[in-house]
């Protein structure tokens, strides 16, 4: 088991509420990258995306990958799949924050808070 880590209780709900809405936008440009890779994305989804993005951060915002991880420029016009390379490198971050911040703990399973 790894060692866990204390988070705040504003991280772990941000991170229940973000963590599926990530994952299912994920899965939809998945599924149009793998149709049109090369499509451009609406500046309306990347804004959709983007507002998503910004509370992801919220929560990884202590993380060493934080620097890693980019907004969508809304100027560029991204393909789908720099949208999706994006979204992954979230997701992973995502599931080593959970990794770090929720175990066994307390004798049960659950967010490690302050």
């Amino acid at each position: 088991m790894s060692e866990l880590y204390y988070t705040t209780k504003e991280k772990a709900d941000n991170y229940d509420v973000t963590m599926p809405l990530l994952k299912a936008m994920y899965v939809e440009f998945k599924a149009l990258s793998s149709k049109k890779p090369d499509s451009a994305v609406s500046k309306s989804k990347i804004k959709i995306t983007n507002r998503l993005l910004e509370k992801v951060r919220e929560v990884l915002e202590d993380s060493n990958a934080i620097d890693f991880l980019d907004l969508l420029d809304e100027d560029d016009i991204p393909q789908a799949s720099d949208v999706i390379l994006i979204l992954s490198q979230y997701v992973a971050s995502m599931e080593t924050f959970y990794k770090e911040h929720y175990g066994y703990y307390q004798n049960k399973s659950q967010w490690v808070i302050k």
